[in-house]
């Protein structure tokens, strides 16, 4: 069954750190596309960061230089290490499958996690 379970999410101040963590069942990452996205509330769904399976990476202007995108083949996993938050940051953090996932168009991408909350206040 096709599975991503976000975590690492939570409160910050301002220029602090947080990393993401997606798990993924093997057929969820596997030969895919994988991205994070992220949705505030009252806003649309935007693409933040996506990697695809030779590592080629993509990012938001609004992320560039701040936020990375990684993956552990050995270990199905996923990550968004992302450094000098900024309350604008603060959304539900999503991980994103596709077997394509060439841009951050939502509808390229199939499978989703339940998200995890990343909150940066003073």
């Amino acid at each position: 069954q096709a599975q991503l379970m976000e975590s690492g999410g939570g409160s910050v101040q301002p220029g602090g750190s947080l990393r993401l963590s997606c798990a993924a069942s093997p057929d969820t990452i596997r030969g895919r596309s994988m991205a994070w996205f992220r949705q505030a509330p009252g806003k649309e769904r935007e693409g933040v960061a996506r990697i695809d399976v030779d590592g080629y990476t993509t990012y938001a202007d609004s992320v560039k230089g701040r936020f990375t995108i990684s993956r552990d083949r050995a270990k199905n996993t996923l990550y968004l290490q992302m450094r000098n938050l900024k309350p604008e940051d603060s959304a539900v953090y999503y991980c994103a499958s596709s077997p394509s996932g060439y841009t951050f168009t939502l509808i390229e991408w199939n499978t989703w996690g339940q998200g995890t909350q990343v909150t940066v206040s003073s």
